[in-house]
């Protein structure tokens, strides 16, 4: 099947940015395949996100699975290469900042395929990050750049990319929030809830994987809910395992005011963070998503892509594994952010339109 567009993602945080794409490009009159490298290999799970958000099946599937950075990297660079030529593609849009989507870029400028990079210009200035690499090496090897913020913006032209491929044009992230409002709304929340809960998500790798900086977290978290405000924790495999291997798991399942669950959907998660009292994560996009939700949270991270968050005076950056969690919860809950507008800050929901309206044009 030929076909001059393509969607590349490999792990669900891509799957969720492709939600308001999808439904921008069909509005459009645009044709489209999505190529799904299998980055988080658990496809089963995947399923029901394509469901929820209504995603149509990937055209191609290359099921890369776990392994090293440089492993999973060139396999999907050989694999979507492969997928490319059978496609005839000629513009790959890659959205975020994964191994899968610096593996596209790479596997398509090679062949003549234009780049298309969805959330252009985040930094967090962590030049050891794996998601700092991946970002600005497929940044500079990209035709038609998206950043969803100035800052974004700014950070691309300081980096001396030409203006004319830069396009400043919001974030789908918060064309999402936008969309599925109803859905967030109706989302039902786990039964454990009680009034007021504290909604804790914790994954990287540098969190998880040093004994003190995991119990710095889960041994502020247990203090948390010793002063009666409820934990809720949909628990990443990755932190499972973790937990495990070091004994801290029974510190949190033994604890009345700690409600431990498996991973929850995109709506379930935005209607969790709408709802909480604080946030605690080091995810990304959950930063951004409370903020926008009007939840502070608190960033297990030693700095964020996302300033407007902190500027705002609703994410408190702590550091990986910090002690200081605790202090700075009970700070937030005796002095908490003053309410403002946001307006404008993440566009005004017509990110994806503008995409597919850049793309569209370049095609004809």
């Amino acid at each position: 099947m030929e076909l001059d567009i393509v969607f590349v993602v490999g792990t669900r945080p891509q799957l969720i940015k492709l939600a308001s794409l999808v439904r921008a490009f069909n509005k459009k009159g645009l044709e489209y395949g999505i190529i799904h490298t299998g980055q988080h290999y658990d496809y089963e799970m995947d399923k029901i996100f394509f469901e929820e958000l209504g995603l149509p099946e990937p055209i191609e599937y290359l099921g890369v699975g776990s392994g090293s950075h440089g492993e999973q990297t060139g396999k999907i660079i050989i694999g979507v290469e492969k997928a490319y030529l059978k496609h005839g593609v000629k513009i790959a849009v890659i959205p975020g900042d994964t191994n899968s989507a610096l593996a596209a870029g790479i596997g398509g400028v090679k062949i003549g395929v234009e780049i298309a990079h969805v959330e252009a210009g985040l930094r967090s200035f962590e030049y050891y990050m794996a998601e700092e690499i991946n970002r600005r090496v497929l940044d500079h090897i990209s035709t038609f750049l998206f950043p969803p913020t100035v800052y974004a913006y700014m950070n691309l032209l300081k980096e001396g990319i030409d203006f004319s491929r830069i396009f400043l044009v919001g974030d789908v992230m918060y064309d999402n929030i936008l969309l599925f409002k109803k859905q967030i709304e109706r989302a039902k929340l786990p039964e454990c809830i009680k009034e007021e809960y504290v909604y804790v998500t914790c994954h990287r790798a540098e969190n998880v994987d040093f004994l003190e900086r995991l119990k710095n977290i889960i041994y502020s978290l247990k203090k948390i809910a010793d002063e009666g405000y409820q934990i809720v924790y949909p628990i990443h495999p990755r932190a499972y395992r973790r937990l495990l291997d070091y004994g801290l798991y029974s510190v949190l399942e033994k604890h009345d005011n700690i409600c431990l669950l498996r991973p929850v959907s995109y709506f379930t998660s935005l209607k969790l963070a709408s709802q909480a009292l604080v946030t605690i994560t080091d995810s990304g996009g959950l930063q951004k998503e409370s903020f926008i939700l009007g939840t502070p949270v608190i960033t297990m991270r030693n700095t964020t892509e996302w300033i407007e968050t902190v500027e705002y005076g609703w994410n408190f950056i702590v550091g990986y594994g910090s002690s200081r969690i605790y202090e700075v919860f009970k700070n937030i809950v005796e002095n908490p952010p003053k309410k403002t507008s946001i307006e404008g800050v993440y566009g005004d929901g017509k990110a994806s339109i503008r995409i597919a309206d850049i793309i569209k044009k370049y095609l004809n």
